[in-house]
């Protein structure tokens, strides 16, 4: 599975010109699952984005998780975005293949468990609408950017 996060001051996703979810601070998560994932692996990776340390500290180091902004336990937002361009093959050629992706009814059943076992954990998880056309927003902070990978135990 594959997360693609980014610190940002504020983002949001619209779907038909309306805004579906926001969030100030936090973290914009492009999520993206992958042939063979399962929840175990969703689990991995949703446990390395909470723990994740791109927030700066007192002393301007990326000490701090999207569970401790501020070091005095704040929790920024997540924001979900479904992604599975992430999982593309650009190894040859000119046209992204996307045979690693995990097939669209897979896929959002693993969405969908991510953002759920999220909620059980984070107070503020907005998302987008699985496989919409959607028009993301963001003010990028740094800008900060991680490709994180979990790769499924076979």
């Amino acid at each position: 599975m594959i997360a693609l996060i980014q610190r940002v001051k504020r983002a949001s996703v619209e779907v038909d010109r309306q805004v579906v979810g926001a969030i100030d601070a936090g973290l914009l998560v492009f999520l993206c699952a992958e042939k063979n994932d399962t929840a175990q692996t969703g689990d991995k990776l949703l446990k390395k984005v909470l723990a994740y340390r791109v927030f700066s500290d007192e002393a301007g180091k990326m000490n701090r998780s999207v569970q401790n902004i501020d070091g005095a336990g704040a929790q920024g937002g997540l924001l979900v975005v479904s992604q599975f361009t992430l999982a593309a093959d650009t190894k040859s050629g000119t046209r992204a293949s996307f045979t690693p992706a995990a097939a669209p009814e897979v896929a959002k059943t693993l969405y969908e468990y991510w953002v759920q076992q999220a909620r059980q954990v984070h107070e503020d998880v907005q998302t987008g609408v699985f496989a919409a056309d959607m028009q993301v927003s963001l003010v990028n902070d740094g800008p900060v950017t991680f490709w994180l990978h979990v790769a499924p135990d076979t």
